[in-house]
């Protein structure tokens, strides 16, 4: 019987490992080498919320659309501190699983409502500590100064500022859903760097991140000699040795 990757390995086993070190643009490039122009590349209306986030899984879905009911009056202020638990007592929400997040990006497809912060500081957190390593939607995002301070990973079309009560409801999670101009199913990879963000459709995820590491050393390899010919001193972006030591098991 194999022995497990150490944790600091690629596990041919996990095809999210394989993406650890890839940038989005690496994956592109390999996309476009197997034929798939421009078809998995997600809006760039849809963006980080701050710089400097990446992340790589298999996609947990959800799909929301407007509510056709509004929220009613409510008459104190404990009711109105409690919105959301009124809403929900009258409308039970449909969830994901707590069990599905842990290593998966939350991809959610907003149904093209009015402004409305259905991602804020508390409940994206909450998502990221039961294990997700990325939200992705193509609506709002609401308290985002305290997302961007916790360094949450959460990419939005918008900043919003209202709640989910009479605005919003999910009516699905894990089936098929669109989210920037993009088919997103369970299981497709889902990453995202400063340059944007990338759907890998989990049927082609292995054979892209063989390429696309490829690619990345290739570009690590030139831009190294760069480096040493500026005199400039090495840093992550051009650690060769600790990539391929990465991918040394596969």
């Amino acid at each position: 019987m194999n022995s497990p990757a150490p944790a600091d390995r690629a596990d041919a086993n996990d095809v999210a490992s394989l993406y650890k070190y890839l940038r989005v643009a690496d994956v592109a490039d390999a996309l476009d080498g197997i034929g798939y122009f421009d078809i998995t590349l997600v809006s760039q209306e849809i963006r980080p919320l701050w710089e400097g986030m990446k992340f790589w899984g298999p996609a947990a879905t959800i799909r929301a659309v407007p509510a056709n009911k509004p929220m009613w009056q409510l008459e104190t202020t404990e009711e109105i501190v409690r919105a959301h638990g009124e809403w929900f007592d009258k409308y039970p929400p449909v969830r994901l699983p707590q069990e599905e997040l842990p290593g998966h990006v939350v991809v959610m497809e907003s149904g093209g409502g009015r402004e409305v912060g259905f991602w804020g500081s508390e409940n994206v957190m909450g998502t990221i500590g039961a294990g997700a390593v990325g939200i992705v939607t193509d609506g709002y995002c609401r308290d985002t100064a305290e997302v961007t301070l916790q360094q949450n990973p959460i990419c939005v079309r918008g900043r919003g500022r209202t709640i989910i009560p009479g605005r919003i409801e999910v009516v699905e999670v894990q089936g098929t859903i669109a989210v920037g101009g993009v088919q997103v199913r369970p299981g497709d990879i889902v990453g995202c760097d400063d340059d944007g963000l990338i759907v890998v459709p989990a049927e082609v995820a292995e054979e892209v991140a063989t390429h696309a590491r490829a690619v990345l050393l290739a570009d690590m390899e030139a831009r190294r000699k760069h480096y040493r010919a500026q005199s400039r001193p090495d840093d992550e972006t051009v650690d060769v040795e600790a990539v391929i030591a990465y991918y040394a098991d596969l």
